[in-house]
């Protein structure tokens, strides 16, 4: 800021003063200042590819499989009984008892027969082939160009 006391002259810069009577010069010498503005750039420093495999195999395995079957035997008996026997089991076999009535003087029952069912496992071994997956991954990597921004 100029006081009144300054006068502006065209020399440079100079301002001639007048304080006391005497004359002195007064220079204005500008300031300046740096000031720091930082900003960050994407840069491609490099690329990747990714590729995936699909791998296949085929695999042979042994899988026992149970079997069940029955075996049917008649038994002819052929007895008078008192009362209908009943159902029984021995072991793996279920014996069902089969009656008829027949006409007599008196009524009777007479077995038959028996008609035995046994419970009968087998054991096979059956062969099946399964297709099975497996995935793997490669990485390519290519160095960026070499083109950068400015």
């Amino acid at each position: 800021m100029n006081s009144p006391n300054e006068r502006t002259s065209s020399t440079g810069g100079f301002t001639p003063s007048t304080t006391d009577g005497a004359f002195s010069e007064t220079r204005r010498i500008p300031l300046l200042e740096e000031r720091l503005q930082v900003t960050t750039q994407l840069v491609e420093t490099g690329r990747v590819r990714l590729r995936k495999t699909v791998h296949q195999t085929d695999e042979t395995v042994t899988i026992p499989l149970l079997s069940e079957g029955y075996i049917v035997e008649r038994t002819a008996i052929n007895a008078y009984v008192d009362e209908l026997p009943a159902t029984r089991q021995e072991g793996q076999t279920t014996i069902y008892p089969v009656v008829k009535e027949v006409l007599v003087v008196q009524k009777r029952l007479l077995l038959i027969e028996e008609i035995w069912v046994t419970s009968q496992q087998t054991q096979i071994q059956d062969t099946q082939t399964v297709r099975l997956r497996r995935e793997e991954m490669t990485v390519e990597r290519t160095p960026a160009t070499s083109e950068r921004p400015a």
